[in-house]
């Protein structure tokens, strides 16, 4: 009998336990009226605002890697001078290498000069809010297009020379990479 009442006893106190639990939820939503002459955002986003944000999003990403890329490159260049001439030391013919290093480091100022009016465009972003939504479609895709455009500007002044130069480093590297064959264990 004391187990029955016992049992009969937690089972109580568990319904109670729920039932204030339940009364402390609201049981409908909060609704706020809107301000005089405010217009309420549509239900639904338009289809494309999604893929503009995203298009917006990404161009930033790419356009911080060009100028993190873009800040390293004087000090890449300092080292790669010291590795030539270490090679050179030796008596390795570096002329190719030389010549890859020396395109790479005339067009880095027109890159950077290319790469410079994207922060402009970030800061305003015209057409998007600070969090990256479509605020206004027509205003957002001409700023997505002209960071765009930024982008293929610094890729088009840095003309190849970065994958040209690290093509020749790797073709240097393999042509006076130790013969691994006679090597002894």
């Amino acid at each position: 009998m004391k187990k029955l009442i016992s049992i009969f006893k937690k089972i109580v106190l568990a319904i109670v336990v729920l039932a204030v639990g339940l009364v402390a939820l609201p049981a409908s939503g909060v609704f706020a009226a809107a301000l005089p002459g405010e217009t309420t955002p549509p239900a639904t986003l338009p289809a494309g605002n999604l893929r503009l944000e995203l298009v917006w999003a990404h161009a930033q990403t790419v356009y911080q890697r060009q100028g993190y890329l873009l800040s390293l490159a004087d000090d890449f260049i300092a080292r790669a001078q010291i590795l030539i001439d270490r090679a050179n030391s030796k008596g390795w013919d570096t002329s190719a290498v030389q010549t890859a290093l020396d395109a790479f480091n005339s067009v880095i100022p027109a890159a950077r000069s290319a790469h410079f009016p994207g922060a402009a465009i970030i800061t305003g972003h015209n057409g998007f809010n600070a969090a990256g939504r479509v605020t206004d479609r027509t205003a957002a895709i001409e700023t997505a297009k002209s960071l765009v455009q930024v982008l293929k500007d610094t890729r088009a002044a840095m003309n190849g020379t970065g994958r040209a130069l690290r093509a020749v480093i790797k073709a240097f590297r393999d042509s006076h990479r130790p013969d691994q064959s006679t090597a002894t264990p």
